[in-house]
């Protein structure tokens, strides 16, 4: 099964970790992250898509994807 997931968060260290705990549960960068900005908040975001194989499960609506 192949899994997909985008991880956003604000432009600073806590999006980081964010990114590099999944690299270090296996989760592979897909694509370049982007940015946008908030003007209400003035504040800056990121995004990056993530992906990951699992062998021996089968796609469900039901899986929590933060979990493998």
């Amino acid at each position: 099964m192949q899994l997909y997931r985008f991880l956003t968060g604000p432009d600073d260290s806590s999006f980081c970790h964010r990114v590099t705990e999944a690299l270090n549960k296996g989760w592979m960068l897909y694509g370049s992250p982007s940015h946008s900005y908030n003007a209400e908040e003035k504040k800056m975001y990121c995004g990056q898509a993530v992906t990951k194989a699992v062998e021996g499960h089968e796609y469900s609506p039901d899986i929590k994807l933060g979990s493998f």
